[in-house]
């Protein structure tokens, strides 16, 4: 009774993960402007350090 009570709460559990797991994948995250303020400051950066 306890190994049968136990598997389905591993499966419940498994099932509840990997639903999970899709969720959190198909969540695209807002991005854009974090890449071009990296790749400003890394101008900005390299073109200070050059000066010293």
């Amino acid at each position: 009774m306890f190994a049968r009570r136990f598997t389905i709460v591993c499966l419940l559990t498994a099932l509840f993960g990997m639903g999970f797991a899709i969720l959190v994948a198909e969540h695209k995250r807002p991005g854009g402007d974090w890449d071009l303020a990296g790749l400003r400051c890394g101008i900005a950066c390299s073109s200070s350090f050059a000066a010293d």
